[in-house]
């Protein structure tokens, strides 16, 4: 070995002194010398001086000389050792660290030479259209450059450039090849992808087929073919399946069913194209298979065994790997998806209707009923059933037969198939899987929450402009919290758990629509009254009424007011409930009236003509005043209401007091004063009493005596 390394350095022109053994041995050499010498010396030096040591003196003398002489020589001998040690030792580290050196040099040659080899029989094997073993080769010049690039060769970068370029090169021949073998017949204007131009059509469009067509010429021809017009608008799972295995089982035994490397052809397709196909069958075929019913869930093992099938084929020619995928999870899951598309469905639905128009409605009555199913007995009704004893009341007062009813009205045919819908959805829920159960409900409460949140907002404009609009909104709330009330109770018992429990509930969202009705009910009565006072600010504050003009205007203004109140009257009769229309109608009369008596008392100074005008118009209103209240279509039974108008208006026993004022002598006035127990008492304090008489008579002793009387 030491001869070798020997050669190698000095052909390198690396070693120029001897090699270690060569020189271990003359140092051994010159030891030995060194020591003859010494001996011949103290012989030498022994016979010189013996006969002179006679005495004891002298010996010592020459005995302790001798010794200095020996003790010098040994030191200087060991010194010379240890140098020569320490330059062997430094020679040896030196041509090990040579070694290792040329070693690495020798294990880069030899990655060089590989990497050459393959790449000359890669061109080789390229050009004889032998692309397997081209691609191997190349395999295996990637990997000898690999090796290399711990060493940080300068000439690593164009190795891995050539490899590129090869490897593209490669790539550009295979292509050549697949395009000569392969023949697409498309139109000019597509594409030409298997994807694109096969796979997803067949998918997505029902009438499309696939033939395969053999001829011994050209080889095998894949044809796509659309038969006649079909009226259905999606291809059920096992239509799709059957179409995309004969494509792919007629590119596996023709063309794919080869391996390149430690793959198959068909194995590396199926790793380009599965996750685009399964997303493609998941989104255009099994999401229009799912259920529409959940009387229908149990038919769909079909389809779940159908696509089980589906992958088997996939994987026996190793277009698919593994154990399960994301069709198969999306078929398996069936339940969760035909939730999650109910929910969907419902809320679009629920949409629907919420921005359809509202004046569409229906007559609720107090015998309306809510068409609730029936459903299975629970455990808790049987419990109940069992326990049921007959108990007798002891009071034998009754609640009416329309206790807890809605009054009769009209609401949104929208909002009762909005209810409808509900129902329908909380009768799927029953005897669905927990999930799917809480989905469907909390779906229900989110119909709800998104009325409360769309309507207001969708239909704003119209609610403020329209009072008949206004009414209907305020109806198809108190419609919505009525039943809310009572909905959860009638299903919670036949809910899975933690439904069943008492989270199936709707009460908590009551409140919030009953203030939503009232709130948008308000909002018009608001505009409505300020519509009736910009009216009344038209009359000059009702003074000096014996000037033609100012009268007209006057006159117009109550006239005006006694037609839009006529105009609601007529808007909102049997849309409001009776109770509510009353109490509506009755607080914008009783805005226009208040109004009216605040100009009179304001005034100062009544002339006998302003006086008789203003009891002219005050009679007007107090007359046709009650003829707006006509909540029922039929007339006669709106006198009832008509004679309660003092129920409603607040200020309405005023104001005909007020009339009666305007037309009265001071004893008149006096007599209703009553000492402050008259009728004219009970509506106006002393101070109004007696301004109303300083406006309306001069200052003579009857007014002053008047007056006295009046406190």
């Amino acid at each position: 070995m030491a001869s070798f390394v020997t050669e190698v350095l000095a052909s390198s022109g690396k070693l120029e002194k001897e090699d270690l053994s060569s020189k271990i041995s003359k140092m051994s050499r010159k030891v030995e010398d060194t020591k003859d010498k010494v001996c011949d010396m103290m012989n030498k030096r022994y016979s010189d001086f013996l006969p002179s040591l006679q005495s004891s003196e002298t010996l010592m003398g020459h005995v302790d000389e001798v010794s200095k002489e020996m003790e010098g020589l040994k030191n200087c001998i060991e010194n010379e050792v240890q140098q020569n040690i320490h330059v062997a030792v430094v020679e040896y580290a030196k041509l090990k660290q040579q070694l290792e050196k040329n070693t690495d040099i020798i294990s880069i040659l030899g990655h060089l030479k590989d990497f050459h080899n393959a790449m000359e029989e890669f061109n080789k094997a390229l050009l004889e259209k032998k692309y397997v073993d081209a691609a191997n080769l190349l395999e295996k010049a990637r990997l000898s450059v690999d090796s290399l690039k711990s060493s940080q060769l300068p000439l690593l970068s164009a190795l891995s450039s050539e490899l590129t370029v090869q490897r593209e090169n490669l790539v550009y021949h295979l292509g050549d090849e697949w395009r000569r073998l392969v023949i697409w017949t498309l139109p000019s204007s597509k594409g030409q992808v298997l994807l694109k131009n096969m796979l997803k059509p067949l998918v997505m469009y029902p009438s499309l087929s696939t033939t395969v067509i053999e001829q011994q010429e050209e080889g095998i021809v894949l044809a796509l073919q659309c038969l006649e017009e079909t009226h259905k608008e999606r291809s059920t799972p096992a239509q799709v399946y059957s179409k995309l295995l004969l494509v792919l089982y007629t590119l596996h035994s023709h063309l794919l069913d080869i391996c390149i490397g430690d793959k198959k052809l068909s194995m590396i397709l199926g790793e380009l194209i599965w996750e685009d196909i399964s997303q493609c069958i998941i989104h255009e075929c099994l999401l229009y298979s799912i259920p529409t019913n959940s009387s229908q869930l149990e038919k769909y093992s079909t389809v779940i065994k159908e696509t089980e099938e589906f992958e088997k084929s996939l994987k026996e020619m190793e277009y698919l790997q593994g154990d399960s995928t994301d069709l198969l999870k999306y078929a398996r899951d069936v339940n969760c998806h035909f939730a999650s598309k109910k929910c969907r469905d419902v809320i679009v639905a629920a949409r629907t209707l919420m921005t359809s128009k509202m004046h569409n409605t229906v007559k609720i009555t107090p015998d309306s009923r809510l068409c609730l199913p029936k459903l299975p007995a629970s455990g808790l009704d049987k419990k109940k059933e069992n326990c049921k004893e007959e108990v007798t009341m002891e009071n034998s007062k009754q609640l009416s037969a329309w206790s807890l009813c809605l009054p009769a009205c009209r609401i949104s045919e929208s909002v009762q198939q909005l209810m409808e819908l509900a129902l329908s959805t909380l009768c799927e829920a029953v005897g669905s899987s927990t999930q799917c159960a809480l989905q469907l409900f909390f779906t229900v409460r989110n119909i709800f929450q998104l009325f409360y949140d769309v309507v207001p907002t969708y239909h704003k404009e119209n609610l403020l402009r329209f009072p008949h609009l206004a009414a209907i909104q305020h109806n198809n709330c108190m419609y919505l919290a009525h039943y809310l009330l009572t909905l959860g109770h009638h299903f919670r018992a036949h809910l899975p758990e933690p439904l069943c429990e008492g989270v199936a509930t709707f009460v908590d969202m009551v409140p919030g629509f009953r203030k939503l009705g009232a709130q948008c009910f308000l909002a018009q009565l608001n505009v409505q009254r300020a519509e009736l006072l910009e009216r009344l600010s038209t009359a000059h504050k009702f003074c000096n009424l014996d000037d033609g003009e100012n009268y007209i205007a006057a006159s117009k203004a109550v006239r005006q007011v006694i037609h839009q109140l006529k105009q609601l009257g007529t808007v909102w009769q049997e849309v409001l409930p009776v109770t509510i229309y009353c109490k509506a109608m009755g607080n914008l009369l009783n805005t226009a009236i208040a109004e009216i008596i605040s100009k009179i008392m304001m005034l100062e100074d009544i002339s006998s003509e302003d006086g008789e005008h203003l009891h002219t118009l005050c009679q007007t209103i107090t007359e046709e005043g009650p003829l707006v209240f006509t909540p029922l279509a039929e007339e006669n039974k709106n006198e009832k209401y008509q004679e309660e108008v003092s129920l409603y208006v607040k200020k309405w026993s005023m104001f005909k007091e007020l009339v009666i004022v305007l037309r009265a002598n001071l004893q008149e006035i006096v007599d209703r004063w009553a000492d402050a127990k008259g009728p004219l008492a009970m509506e106006f304090t002393s101070s109004e009493v007696k301004s109303l008489i300083r406006a309306l008579f001069q200052n003579t002793e009857r007014r002053a005596v008047a007056l006295t009387k009046i406190k």
